[in-house]
């Protein structure tokens, strides 16, 4: 297999579980499923931080991770390691981005987070380095994106590990907010998950009344060799973002697989495609058009297939409003979108 090609694979991976984490990535061997600018206020603001300042917290504290493991910490964190670029963008908008001393290779924004030290890609660990750097809290990623082997590694190590895995739109809310607890700043997360859901329900009331509601395939990926499509899953965190946005969403059927045959697409019979694209993959409504047995879908026909930046869409942190705004977008370019608030 060629560089290209296992490079291909991972980011095909990376995108499945990007619906499944939300820790999408632009990053090389990181989640390639998504992301754009990260709001640090959810209002669409690029600030890497809340401008509220938060009060003295108290500490210690005892939080409970999105795997039902109670993490103590003792102190507010001073040195922080984040595996996932969906928790990079969160401490950063929690105004915790100075305390972050490594990340994962995939934590691509904001800007000031490629900088830092590299300790991990998708699905690896160099336990030894994160060891290394001393830190007080390790934020990781659930589902297997942060290995379990190095999660327990470093909990026998006494180092705290909080994992986070967001399965829903209120599940994101959730751990911005567990986030803040575990990081002393639980008022800006709540400022910040304040101004997301009120953002967000605006975008979902501008479009709740459209009729009907367009069959609505999100590309989630597609295998030039095998043909193999993939689909959000039932009950996903990427079907409940473009029900969301106003869309009838085409599901794969089965809450526990993104793979969907192109029969069974054939028979949904999409009206719109939308197609999440990354640097990872990248294909053009051309390519998408000419995929054998495609012709049949209506939104070929009619050439509605539009590209959108899958990362903003998929990477569960504080710019997922704005991801919203995009995908509703897409689905009903007609609509005058409420602006961020």
């Amino acid at each position: 297999m060629s560089s290209a090609d296992r490079r291909r694979g991972v980011a095909l991976l990376s995108v499945l579980l990007a619906a499944i984490l939300g820790a999408c990535s632009s990053g090389s061997a990181s989640s390639p499923a998504a992301s754009v600018p990260v709001v640090a206020a959810p209002s669409g603001s690029d600030a890497a931080a809340s401008p509220t300042p938060s009060p003295t917290p108290a500490f210690p504290v005892t939080v409970t991770d999105d795997e039902g493991t109670s993490v103590e910490l003792a102190a507010e964190p001073k040195k922080i390691v984040s595996l996932t670029p969906a928790t990079t963008e969160i401490l950063f908008a929690l105004g915790a981005g100075d305390r972050i001393v490594a990340t994962d290779d995939g934590s691509d924004h904001p800007e000031q987070a490629v900088a830092l030290p590299d300790v991990a890609t998708f699905s690896s660990v160099d336990v030894e380095k994160v060891v290394a750097l001393s830190p007080d809290l390790v934020v990781a990623g659930g589902l297997g994106f942060t290995p379990a082997e190095s999660i327990t590694k470093l909990r026998d190590l006494k180092i705290p590990v909080v994992v986070i895995y967001a399965p829903s739109v209120e599940g994101v809310l959730k751990d911005i907010e567990l986030l803040g607890t575990a990081t002393g700043t639980s008022a800006d997360a709540a400022s910040i998950t304040s101004a997301m859901r009120a953002d967000m329900d605006a975008v979902a009331a501008a479009v709740a009344t459209k009729s009907p509601k367009p069959r609505v395939f999100y590309d989630v990926g597609y295998d030039d060799t095998t043909g193999a499509i993939y689909a959000p899953a039932d009950d996903s965190f990427l079907a409940e973002m473009v029900t969301m946005a106003g869309g009838d969403a085409i599901t794969s059927g089965d809450p526990n697989t993104y793979e969907i045959p192109l029969e069974k697409l054939i028979e949904k019979d999409p009206q719109l495609i939308v197609l999440g694209t990354n640097p990872f993959y990248s294909p053009t409504p051309d390519a998408v058009a000419k995929r054998r047995g495609w012709d049949a879908f209506s939104a070929v026909r009619s050439g509605a297939i539009k590209p959108v930046n899958d990362i903003e869409i998929t990477r569960p942190g504080p710019r997922l409003p704005m991801g919203l705004r995009t995908l509703a977008a897409a689905i009903w370019p007609d609509v005058t979108l409420p602006s961020p608030s």
